[in-house]
């Protein structure tokens, strides 16, 4: 078995805040996975899967979503875990898009040499997540298939 990231979870304070915000913002859907003592929603991210286990180039993975334990991260604060970057098609859009939904950017969307156009946010509950698309402000692809050389 390839040695991938299979899943992801975001910790949420409100629930149905950050369901209706990346619902909005990257079309992904929730699913209850059953309740119990501890809440937990399926996030399916699209196309790809958890049983990637093949390590099947160009998969994406899908998630959950918990209930949050403690307080919230503070804006300016350390990054206390890991946080995720979303291949997207276009990172200004949806990086406006974001903070129209009530997200704060954290990087403005930049351009890097090499490796393409990214752009990190803080979500409503101020998870710190990635848009990255491979194409620069440009037009010119940076990196994988139509790259210049």
């Amino acid at each position: 078995m390839a040695n991938l990231v299979v899943h992801f979870e975001i910790h949420a304070s409100e629930r149905q805040k950050l369901i209706d915000f990346y619902s909005n913002l990257l079309g992904w859907t929730f699913k209850d996975y059953g309740g119990g003592d501890q809440p937990y929603w399926v996030i399916e991210t699209g196309e790809g899967a958890i049983g990637n286990v093949a390590g099947q180039p160009g998969m994406g993975i899908n998630g959950g979503l918990v209930q949050r334990m403690g307080p919230r991260p503070e804006i300016g604060g350390r990054v206390t875990g890991c946080n995720i970057v979303v291949g997207v098609d276009d990172v200004d859009g949806l990086m406006r898009r974001g903070i129209e939904l009530g997200a704060t950017e954290a990087l403005p969307a930049t351009d890097w040499p090499g490796i393409g156009r990214g752009g990190y946010l803080l979500d409503p509950d101020n998870n710190i997540f990635g848009l990255i698309s491979p194409v620069m402000s440009d037009g010119s692809v940076a990196m994988g298939a139509g790259a210049e050389a």
